[in-house]
């Protein structure tokens, strides 16, 4: 499989815990559909709840067509705004493959992160209910969707303690 960008054969390699192709001279890195989110829950648990959707919500796509191809499918890449990042990553149309260029992956994590900081501390109640949802009609496993929802409880437990120093002293003093 050849580089999108040098055009130079690439090497498979483990990252975080995925299989995934390398260019050892541009440092870029090419995900098979599924791998990003795979890769992302390894690197941090703690956002395994955060899905990265790339594709389910059309208004938020910025797409623009460049000229690098798919590894796997020879089509053109098309370049999408990363949600409402300033990231932008290049994927396949048709086999759902993204290509990240070098230093890439860790602004999406970055992202991720202050993104679910963002979604505990306004929208903790809803997250919690669609979470648990999930859990029975997610699109996702029901052990994945499982952890999706304990993870959730386990942040929304940290925030009460954060937000409600006085109360979380109270009950830590109580007879047990």
């Amino acid at each position: 499989m050849k580089c999108p960008l040098c055009k130079i054969e690439m090497k498979k390699v483990v990252f975080y815990g995925v299989e995934i192709d390398y260019c050892s001279q541009c440092l870029g890195l090419w995900f098979e559909k599924d791998e990003l989110s795979q890769a992302k829950d390894e690197k941090d648990k703690d956002l395994s709840w955060l899905d990265i959707d790339l594709w389910q919500d059309k208004t938020k796509f910025k797409i623009s067509q460049i000229q690098k191809y798919c590894p796997v499918c020879s089509t053109p890449l098309y370049s999408v705004k990363y949600n409402d990042s300033k990231i932008k990553v290049d994927v396949c149309n048709l086999c759902q493959g993204i290509w990240l260029d070098r230093g890439e992956f860790k602004k999406i994590v970055d992202y991720l992160k202050e993104k679910g900081k963002e979604e505990i501390l306004k929208n903790y109640f809803k997250n919690l209910v669609k979470q648990g949802m999930e859990v029975f009609t997610g699109p996702e496993t029901f052990r994945s969707e499982l952890s999706d929802f304990l993870m959730v409880l386990k942040l929304l437990n940290y925030k009460f303690i954060a937000q409600h120093l006085t109360i979380s002293k109270i009950i830590l003093e109580l007879p047990k």
